[in-house]
């Protein structure tokens, strides 16, 4: 078993590489990292979760007083860092997993685990907005730090209310003439040092209570069609950035390489493992009637075992009792 080493010396190549940071990815990550191998979560950020939208939390055991959502994923990500875990802010877009490498992309970075956990949640959309799937790659993106560049000198549309959001409108408006974020509620879901920042960029312009209809074009992007059911309007743009949420398991980019459900949630074992070997699975992508923070962190927690027994060869989990 390998302890765990500093960054500099890994590169990309992780013992446990674990696909989002909220109550299952962090617990992943804190019982990896404890066992003593190098662990990593590739995380868009805390406020992204489902646990981290959650504005008081009086459920989870242990935890008294109301706090955040955001801060109770905080405190067991701050747990797992004092064990030696990293935590990196990235989107992973796309997977390319076998029996003998898998690695993780999220724009410029790669992220090879000799196993991984995938723990990205259920905040994934269906059915997407017309247009949306026929024009991805053709100016429709779900990545602005991977593809603002290509939208120099361009106007653009980014639409979502949350601090992802945000922060890649800020990150397309370096490059982007004009960024029009469109957001589908009244007010902002998002830290209000980032709407302040936002609204201070020149190319940036928030309109709020917005209904996104269509996206249209030929061949490539053209523009948003936004409005309500008696007027709309169509917004030039040759770019849309999409960052909605919804309630469905997040697994678009693994590319149908794991087993689903007929539900479209991740299906595995006893010792939740996939259909891959080397590949786990914890927390709401595995769809469970009851979704609470506390399921996920235990399912966490048991996924990271697996991943301990898988990497170190024996036949058996080894209970985490010291």
């Amino acid at each position: 078993m390998s302890k765990q080493p500093a960054p500099s010396e890994l590169g990309d190549r992780w013992d446990v590489v674990i696909v989002g940071g909220g109550p299952a990815g962090a617990t992943a990550a804190l019982y990896a990292a404890r066992a003593g191998w190098s662990a990593v979560v590739v995380d868009k950020g805390i406020a992204a979760g489902a646990l981290g939208m959650s504005s008081k939390i009086t459920n989870y055991p242990g935890v008294d007083g109301g706090p955040g959502g955001a801060e109770v994923v905080e405190r067991v990500r701050a747990q797992a860092v004092g064990f030696g875990a990293s935590f990196v802010g990235a989107r992973v877009t796309a997977a390319a997993l076998s029996e003998i490498d898998r690695t993780l992309f999220a724009g410029r970075e790669t992220f090879r685990g000799r196993a991984v956990v995938i723990a990205t949640g259920s905040m994934g959309r269906e059915p997407m907005i017309p247009g949306e799937q026929r024009l991805i790659g053709h100016g429709v993106s779900y990545c602005a730090t991977c593809d603002g560049f290509f939208f120099q000198d361009q106007d653009v549309a980014v639409v979502g209310n949350n601090d992802e959001a945000l922060e890649e409108a800020m990150h397309v408006g370096r490059f982007a003439r004009r960024v029009t974020v469109l957001s589908p509620t009244p007010t902002l879901r998002s830290d209000e040092s980032l709407v302040q920042q936002a609204e201070q960029m020149e190319p940036i312009e928030i309109r709020t209570s917005v209904r996104v209809h269509e996206i249209v074009g030929d061949r490539h992007v053209e523009g948003i069609v936004v409005g309500s059911d008696v007027a709309s309007e169509t917004i030039p743009v040759s770019g849309v950035f999409v960052y909605l949420q919804g309630g469905r398991p997040i697994l678009d980019f693994l590319g149908g390489q794991l087993d689903t459900t007929e539900d479209g949630c991740l299906r595995v074992d006893a010792t939740f493992q996939t259909s891959l070997a080397g590949v786990f699975a914890a927390g709401d992508v595995l769809c469970k009637h009851i979704k609470q923070a506390v399921i996920a962190a235990a399912e966490g927690a048991q996924a990271a075992i697996a991943a301990d027994r898988y990497l170190s060869g024996r036949s058996s989990l080894r209970p985490d009792w010291s």
